[in-house]
């Protein structure tokens, strides 16, 4: 008699913590559920890595709807989920922040509650990371973001700026659907001050970042988004703010252009007296007197702000190091078993 072997139940090489910061959960927790649910038993991803959804860290941010009755419910039906109360309002990325600084797995995927991203991609992020030796992987949507028009202009435009005159790093990679490495992700909960970009604060301690393409979803109906113009600014800000000292150094840079310029006036002056060009009397010496002193302040103003800048860095909690294990002996280090 032919036997069939019985196979055997895969172990994961990988233990994923799902983070997710819940403020208008309400209407959209559910169904959110319902997608994770098949992960929470070992799934083999594309390139052969074994991972499971270990655990669900839904972190209660103190919305306006009920939120809290459906995380208690949610936390009842599925022994994966963890709920996490906050004490008060804080916002998405102090909720985010604490869901990491809670979490246990070899890897943290933060998710939003709004249906917007679809768990499907959850085993491309993982390969791109193994694949890419990267300890933060951020997804690239392929598509434009379901917001209007005014906000995905202004949100390039922001990300734009940052790029360009503040130290803060790619601010074009920037999503809340994101792939962190655990240890990494819980430095970041450990070190990071109040008020501080969590991206940003990714950006100091991580040794490689890239992105992996997914497709971005509708939000859930019947929500109203939780960010209204107002909110975004003060978003923006903060990142400007926790994104380093070149802004501050800009100050310095106005500050030299301005006494070059009055330099360059000065002379344009004094060749225009020894032509006799008709310089007008006293508009010379005043535009230069004020061009001078203007630069002055401001170079003195860019030295200020540069030891604002360094008392600003310890407030923020910006580590002078971070130890992790040997990368070859942690998550990224776990071959593929079941390529196929």
């Amino acid at each position: 008699m032919t036997e069939t072997p019985i196979e055997e139940p895969i172990i994961a090489d990988h233990a994923i913590s799902i983070v997710i910061p819940v403020y208008q959960g309400e209407k959209t927790l559910g169904a959110l559920m319902t997608e994770l649910e098949p992960f929470f038993t070992p799934h083999v991803s594309a390139d052969g890595h074994s991972f499971v959804v270990s655990e669900v860290l839904l972190v209660h941010d103190n919305g306006p709807d009920e939120s809290a009755p459906v995380i208690r419910a949610l936390g009842e039906r599925y022994d994966v989920v963890r709920p996490i109360w906050l004490s008060r309002n804080f916002g998405q990325h102090p909720a985010t922040i604490a869901g990491m600084a809670s979490s246990g797995g070899d890897w943290i995927v933060t998710i939003d509650e709004d249906g917007q991203h679809d768990p499907a991609f959850i085993s491309s992020l993982l390969d791109t990371a193994m694949r890419d030796k990267a300890d933060v992987v951020y997804a690239k949507p392929s598509n434009a973001a379901p917001h209007g028009f005014v906000r995905n202009a202004a949100s390039k435009g922001a990300k734009a700026i940052l790029n360009n005159l503040t130290s803060g790093g790619r601010a074009d990679l920037y999503q809340s659907y994101r792939l962190v490495l655990g240890a990494v992700g819980r430095s970041v909960a450990a070190y990071a001050g109040s008020g501080v970009y969590l991206d940003i604060a990714l950006g100091w301690i991580a040794r490689k970042v890239v992105t992996s393409p997914v497709r971005l979803r509708d939000e859930g109906s019947d929500r109203q988004s939780g960010y209204s113009y107002k909110r975004l600014m003060s978003h923006f800000w903060r990142m400007v703010l926790s994104s380093g000292t070149r802004g501050l150094r800009i100050v310095s840079v106005i500050g030299v252009a301005f006494v070059l310029l009055a330099i360059l006036i000065a002379l344009v002056i004094l060749v225009g007296r020894l032509t006799d060009n008709g310089v007008p009397e006293g508009w010379a010496s005043t535009i230069v007197a004020i061009l001078l002193s203007s630069g002055a302040m401001l170079f003195s103003l860019g030295i200020i702000a540069e030891y604002l800048g360094v008392a600003v860095g310890m407030a923020q909690g910006r580590p002078p190091y971070v130890i992790v294990r040997d990368y070859a002996d942690g998550p990224l280090g776990r071959p593929a078993r079941f390529a196929k």
